[in-house]
């Protein structure tokens, strides 16, 4: 009998797809009630931090140089309202990995696992820089690799950004399924799965996300060489959880206490998923388009359970306009001569306005760069903005509107990092696990959980609960 292969049908036979692609069962890991330990999926499903490591420098991934912006800080001290303001800004320059990104990093731990269990090939979905990465790896260890990438609004219009990380997806040998914007990624990734055999490199497994524990742990040790002690910031670009995660949990793992912070582009009004908005918006990634959705329920990825867990691992959340963004990618270039693409410079531009606020003997580390390219440059961007009726202006970023316009900023001092208010996101998780387990009732075991989860009190939940009128055992 022939499979249904509908969309519905497809979706059926999600968790089956997945456990034949990854060789997980997920149901090892499942508690009663709402719960999973997901530290013994991490342990179980892993490798570690030392065997990592070596799959990584065999494989020119690792060991990125972690660089001092001594012109950047200078400036943010100029910047900084009080004397004696403006902290010490590192980059670890995750440029300088095979593909040209952190990702390579999650990328090689996943590559190297699909070898190791007799894949033939290997595949993901992704806006790109991840393809660009498991493309790589594949190559390397003589794999087959399929790349399902979203390019196109439905004009067949697609973003320099987006069409740059395709040619660097096929220039590694990956086959790049090319895509509209709408519901049928996952699906089509899914029946490809099926129909393939192979490894699905996803980036929410948890070898991808322990791939990159070793950036976090690398940056406490260099930083510790460089200065003699910890930083005490290490700021993340926050899309889909991964960098945060992976990285929180290296820098933990290497002693360290920094305040993690993540950092998105504010996309909000713009939906990710809407043709119209599509081509409105100028970053590709580290956006709260992602984000968001994302923190406040992670397990909407392609995976059964998603390894990267935001609200576990981050302290605050920042949020930065499109405009201080190209700024600060233009500042590094001009008074640090690094060229840079623009996910890490979303942190950066964080770390720039954050700094003012720390002593000047602190330390605050953004964790990595990413290549840059034709597509990716400030000039093709802004430029393709201007064509899809966004204006380009100067002044207060403040005042800048999603997909209406882009402020550039007037000054540098004009350029914020936005505190986002966590306990909102908790909320709304909590609002989400009473929705999607149809929770009528909870059980201690499920307090604790989502306590986990959340990184919030017992009080907190419980009122949360009592909101949804869900009573407690």
């Amino acid at each position: 009998m022939s499979k249904d292969m509908s969309y519905a049908g497809v979706n059926a036979r999600k968790n089956d797809i997945m456990q034949a692609a990854m060789q997980i069962d997920y149901n090892d890991f499942e508690l009663p009630g709402i719960g999973f330990d997901y530290e013994k999926m991490m342990r179980e499903t892993g490798y570690t931090m030392e065997e990592m490591r070596k799959i990584q420098l065999d494989h020119a991934v690792g060991n990125t140089p972690l660089i001092e912006l001594r012109n950047l800080t200078a400036l943010a001290r100029k910047c900084a309202n009080k004397p004696g303001k403006g902290a010490r800004i590192f980059v670890k320059d995750e440029a300088c990995n095979a593909s040209g990104s952190f990702k390579a990093r999650r990328a090689s731990i996943a590559v190297y696992h699909a070898k190791k269990l007799g894949y033939k090939g290997v595949m993901c979905a992704t806006s790109g820089n991840y393809g660009a990465a498991v493309a790589a790896q594949a190559a390397m260890y003589g794999l087959k690799c399929i790349v399902v990438q979203e390019c196109y609004d439905s004009r067949m219009v697609g973003q320099p950004e987006i069409l740059e990380k395709q040619r660097i997806c096929e220039a590694f040998g990956a086959e790049v399924v090319q895509l509209t914007v709408g519901p049928e990624l996952f699906y089509t990734f899914l029946k490809l799965l099926e129909e393939t055999g192979y490894f699905n490199a996803s980036l929410y497994t948890p070898f991808g996300i322990a791939g990159v524990e070793t950036l976090g742990y690398e940056l406490v040790e260099q930083c510790r060489e460089k200065t003699g002690k910890d930083p005490d910031m290490v700021i993340c670009t926050n899309a889909g959880g991964g960098n945060v995660t992976g990285t929180a949990r290296g820098v933990r793992k290497a002693g360290c206490d920094a305040t993690i912070v993540g950092a998105s582009i504010d996309l909000s009004g713009l939906h990710m998923a809407s043709d119209k908005d599509f081509n409105r918006k100028s970053f590709t990634t580290g956006h709260t388009g992602f984000g968001m959705p994302f923190m406040t329920w992670p397990d909407r990825s392609d995976c059964p359970r998603n390894a990267a867990r935001m609200l576990r691992h981050m302290d605050r959340f920042v949020t930065v306009k499109q405009g201080e963004t190209f700024y600060i990618t233009e500042a590094l270039a001009s008074l640090e001569g690094y060229e840079r693409g623009p996910a890490g410079n979303t942190s950066l531009t964080a770390a720039f306005a954050l700094a003012q606020e720390m002593d000047e003997d602190q330390i605050i580390v953004v964790q990595e760069t990413e290549y840059t390219g034709a597509g990716k440059h400030p000039m093709a961007q802004l430029s393709f903005a201007r064509e899809n009726g966004v204006e380009i202006l100067f002044g207060n970023p403040d005042e800048e509107v999603p997909g209406k316009n882009i402020m550039l900023p007037a000054h540098p001092s004009c350029i914020k990092a936005r505190e986002y208010d966590l306990d909102r996101c908790r909320r709304s998780y909590i609002g989400n696990c009473v929705k999607n387990y149809k929770m009528t009732e909870a059980t201690e075991d499920d307090i604790q959980y989502i306590m986990i989860e959340t990184k919030a009190s017992r009080e907190f939940i419980l009122a949360e609960l009592a909101k949804h009128n869900v009573t407690v055992k």
